[in-house]
């Protein structure tokens, strides 16, 4: 199975560059499982049910989310009735919506750092959870969206569950690391896949005000940057039979809108 997972979306630049690239490399690379964050896919913060619908058309089979999932309050009620969209596993009872979900063959996850973040349930014993529940349920490929501030965190993630996932895909930070690799039991691993929002940006947005709130901490309107869009994602190759990973490479690409 081959997997494309694409980093986070940055508002409407992102959403149109996914659009626009994102059916032609599922051709060229032929890809399986399309995995696709969207936590910052509604103006640069959070998700709607239109959005996430938009985003699937263009080619994602699976939405994940992060700890902006509920910053467009309208997606609470909107999210149990999107079956290809997720949100992060670990946070607390009561939360609508689902942690993970079985798409084409693959078991996909999503979790929620906690160092750097506001405070969730524990994410390790979280995903345990999840396998001891699911048993022999559990397909054999695994993907871990794993939406982190640390990268000590992240890859703590990896090494504990290297042999139980087919991959570990770091998501959050919107700046693609260049560590990805396969650990020793067969897991892929990457601290950051990247973002799919404005290049010129700090993070996607408008790089003015986010220097004006370092030089004089006073309250500022996000808007998202303009210009060429970056798009980061990472390509798994992983074995059926054994759900361990081949090889793992990024992807990435530019677009002009």
């Amino acid at each position: 199975m081959r997997i494309l997972f694409v980093g986070d979306v940055v508002g409407k630049p992102g959403r149109q560059a996914v659009a626009a690239l994102l059916p032609a490399i599922r051709r060229e690379r032929s890809v399986d499982l399309v995995i696709v964050n969207g936590e910052n896919a509604a103006g640069g913060a959070g998700l709607t049910g239109e959005i996430a619908r938009e985003i699937r058309d263009a080619g994602a089979d699976v939405i994940t989310n992060g700890n902006h999932v509920w910053d467009q309050r309208t997606f609470l009620k909107e999210i149990d009735a999107l079956d290809f969209c997720i949100r992060p596993l670990n946070l607390p009872p009561g939360n609508p919506g689902a942690g993970w979900v079985i798409r084409n063959g693959a078991l996909v996850v999503n979790a929620l750092g906690r160092v750097f973040m506001a405070e969730q349930d524990d994410p390790f014993r979280a995903v345990d959870t999840l396998l001891a529940e699911l048993g022999e349920r559990a397909p054999r490929v695994r993907i871990l969206d794993w939406h982190a501030e640390a990268t000590s965190e992240k890859l703590a993630m990896g090494w504990h569950l290297d042999g139980r996932f087919s991959a570990v895909l770091g998501s959050h930070t919107h700046v693609p690391t260049a560590d990805a690799r396969i650990l020793p039991q067969g897991t892929a691993l990457v601290a950051d896949a990247g973002m799919v929002g404005p290049r010129d940006s700090v993070l996607g947005i408008e790089p003015s005000i986010i220097v004006s709130r370092f030089l004089d901490h006073l309250p500022r309107r996000f808007e998202v940057a303009t210009g060429v869009v970056q798009f980061n994602s990472v390509v798994v190759d992983i074995e059926d039979e054994t759900g361990r990973a081949r090889s793992i490479e990024r992807l990435d690409r530019e677009w002009l809108p």
